[in-house]
């Protein structure tokens, strides 16, 4: 019941305490600050786990940012899919320049398993260029790489984003950086089970994702 917990609240738009109702409609008397403390826990793990089982995105990344609160605050979330919607990787951060561009760029090309991008698809904000060149610089993107600022070639990332912003919004933003960075791990895991990146379980086979999800917790065979 408590990876069924972390399920409901990691993948639909429910609050910590529709999920305390859900659970106690099955006979399990829990506090949704307890069910907070389990998606802290298992979020990051079943980001973790769920990486070696998943197949290879292609070549054409779009990379975006979105903004999710914290303490009242904005911050920026990088976020990068490929051109078939498949998600790459995501890096949270205060601030929103070439630095932190530099260091997301690096990020989704460390991202198991991801294919060497063929062209990069951003958005206008100057702080892409600068990155992108450092790394073909440094030989970790290869010469024949191009970047291409297009707003409307972005279409699908941003689209992406609509997920994460419906389980984000019943939350009403984040209580800390170190909450931000833990849970959202786990809203993005969720969509790559969902959209069947995961081997061997197709999208909208629901109950093979959820059986997907026992087994990297080590609760099904």
């Amino acid at each position: 019941m408590i990876v069924c917990g972390v399920r409901w609240s990691l993948r639909y738009a429910l609050s910590y305490r529709d999920v305390e109702e859900l659970l106690r409609e099955r006979g399990v008397a829990v506090d949704h600050t307890t069910v907070f403390q389990w998606v802290q826990r298992d979020a990051p793990a079943l980001d973790k786990r769920c990486r070696p089982h998943l197949t290879e995105t292609n070549d054409s990344y779009r990379v975006d940012e979105t903004y999710i609160k914290i303490k009242k605050q904005w911050y920026a979330l990088y976020r990068a899919v490929d051109s078939a919607g498949q998600t790459i990787d995501f890096l949270l951060s205060a601030r929103r320049d070439a630095n932190v561009a530099e260091r997301f760029f690096r990020k989704a090309l460390r991202a198991k398993p991801t294919a060497t991008p063929r062209v990069m698809t951003v958005d206008k904000h100057a702080a892409y260029p600068p990155a992108f060149e450092t790394l073909q610089q440094e030989g970790q993107l290869p010469a024949s790489c191009t970047l291409r600022q297009c707003k409307y070639f972005n279409n699908g990332v941003e689209q992406d984003h609509r997920f994460l912003k419906r389980r984000v919004n019943p939350g009403l933003g984040f209580g800390s950086f170190h909450t931000a960075r833990r849970t959202p791990r786990g809203y993005e895991a969720m969509p790559m089970i969902r959209k069947g990146q995961s081997k061997g379980i197709a999208q909208g086979d629901v109950l093979a994702q959820n059986l997907g999800i026992a087994q990297v917790f080590g609760l099904a065979v």
